[in-house]
Formats: C-alpha cells, sequence, structure tokens
C-alpha cells in the first residue's frame, strides 16, 4: 500500500495507529464491460483491467456479453476470482458500477446478484454515458451528447444539467471492425442514433449538443477510422474524450468519492 494516504487514529490504549484511508472508508468504482473488467480504489487508483472471462469444467465463459450479462453466476465467480481479496473480509465496500444507459431492471438485478459475492454494503449503479460526462468535464450545465463506443455495445445519450434525458443502443462495437462490419457502417448507425435522439427533442437543446461537438468513448475513440466515420457522416464535431477506454471508470470513481463525502457515507 505504498503511496496511500494514511490517517493518525487512536486505538484502544491510547496508541496512534495510522490506518490506510480506504480501509476506514472501503469503496470500489467498477466498469464490468462485455470486453474488459476494470477496478479502480480510492488512494490505489485502478488496480484492475483484465479480460471479462472466467472459466469452468468446459472452458472459457464469457458472462458479458452485447451489454448484456447472460452468466450470473460466472459473473460472480469471476468477481470473486479477481476481487475477493480486495478488502479484508470484515470490511464491506460501497461499490459504485457503471451500467449500459438502457440496460434496466433486469442487468442492474443480475449485477446486484454477481456483485453479493463482494459483501458490498451498498451498490450505487451509475448509466456509463453519465459516467464517461462526470469523466470529461464533471457537472458543467447544460446539454451534452456522449457516444461510447465499447467492445460489442455502442451507446448514444442525450444529458442535460448531469441526467441523462434520452438514449439508444446497437448491438455493434470495435471488436465488429476486424470482421462483420465497417467504420462506415458504425458511423451511420451513431449517425442514426444522434438522428433519433434529434428527432425526439422538442427543446433545442440536442441541436445545441451537437453543435458544442459529441463527446466520444470507449475503444472505439481510440480508432481514427471510427473517429473520422462519426464526424464526416453527421458532419460535426467529434471530441475524444482523455483516456477514451477507461473514461466511465474514471466518472464512477468521481462518484464514488462524492458519495464517500456524503454525512451518510461516514464510517
Amino acid at each position: 500500500m505504498t503511496g496511500m494516504p494514511l490517517l493518525d487514529t487512536r486505538g484502544r490504549r491510547g496508541r496512534i495507529m495510522r490506518l490506510p484511508v480506504s480501509r476506514l472508508r472501503p469503496g470500489l468504482a467498477l466498469d464490468l464491460g462485455s470486453a474488459r473488467t476494470r477496478a479502480w480504489v480510492p488512494g490505489r487508483g485502478v488496480i484492475l483491467d483484465v479480460p471479462t472471462v472466467t472459466f469452468s469444467g468446459i472452458g472459457a465463459v464469457y458472462p458479458v456479453q452485447r451489454g448484456t450479462i447472460i452468466d450470473t453466476e460466472g459473473a460472480a465467480r469471476m468477481l470473486d476470482r479477481l476481487l475477493g481479496r480486495a478488502f479484508p473480509r470484515f470490511v464491506r465496500p460501497l461499490i459504485v458500477l457503471t451500467t449500459p444507459v438502457l440496460g434496466g431492471p433486469a442487468h442492474r438485478s443480475s449485477a446486484h446478484a454477481a456483485l453479493a459475492v463482494l459483501r458490498p454494503r451498498a451498490v450505487l449503479t451509475v448509466p456509463g454515458p453519465r459516467a464517461v460526462a462526470l469523466a470529461a468535464d464533471g457537472d458543467r450545465p447544460g446539454a451534452a451528447l456522449v457516444v461510447d463506443v465499447g467492445a460489442h455495445l455502442t451507446e448514444v445519450a442525450l444529458l442535460v444539467d448531469g441526467a441523462v434525458t434520452d438514449a439508444y443502443r446497437t448491438a455493434l462495437g470495435v471488436t465488429d471492425l476486424d470482421g462483420c462490419a465497417t467504420a462506415a457502417e458504425l458511423g451511420e448507425a451513431v449517425a442514426k442514433m444522434v438522428k433519433q435522439v434529434l428527432r425526439h427533442d422538442h427543446t433545442g437543446l440536442s441541436l445545441d449538443a451537437v453543435r458544442r461537438g459529441l463527446l466520444l468513448a470507449g475503444g472505439g475513440a481510440l480508432r481514427p477510422e471510427c473517429v473520422h466515420a462519426i464526424a464526416a457522416r453527421l458532419k460535426a464535431s467529434v471530441q475524444p474524450v482523455a483516456a477514451p477506454h477507461t473514461a466511465a471508470l474514471r466518472g464512477a470513481a468521481r462518484l464514488l468519492e462524492s458519495a464517500h463525502g456524503h454525512p451518510s457515507a461516514a464510517p
């Protein structure tokens, strides 16, 4: 735990002990993606960035596909193997989990069931695009259009004052570009979703967001052909966020820090 912030406190006999802050306010930000699972802990930073895979008697099992948890037991087994020892047994962490913006109650229920293996004190969920916006520019007022091109799923969401007001998704991602799809087809799919947002918005805020430039995150933002295809199809500015492949995790981490600062989170 070298470099972890320490806090002085007194033991039963008055002796001063130096305890890691994250032990007093244990928490975990988690991005459970179709391709990779990433985790962040206060005071330690990113502690995990590995493929989302577990193993059984039949070989490799991928418990999350196209943004959907299809094997809850497999996801729990993977989380226990990867993070089961991240905290002492008596510690119950607060977990902030990113979820697909249109995952719905079924996804959240499966996620909660899988996370139970980590003995959380509570689980907060945050839509991926919301987490991306938090990582990109915090809670700035106004409208923003977030495009998150993941490995197997692409989401487009309109956020107004930090809240998701409209969203769309397509089962198409970066991994498809190496086989069954092209960057142009991905750009076309994103353009259709953005047009849906514009069509259903009668406030003009979505148009303002397009004029300001789309926020692009996910692994697709690291592929120049994807950035160009989306910008060309929409004839709009596309702004890849910093370190786009980890933006959702960083946003979840910001939310975790904010939750820890709330009086109800006092140890």
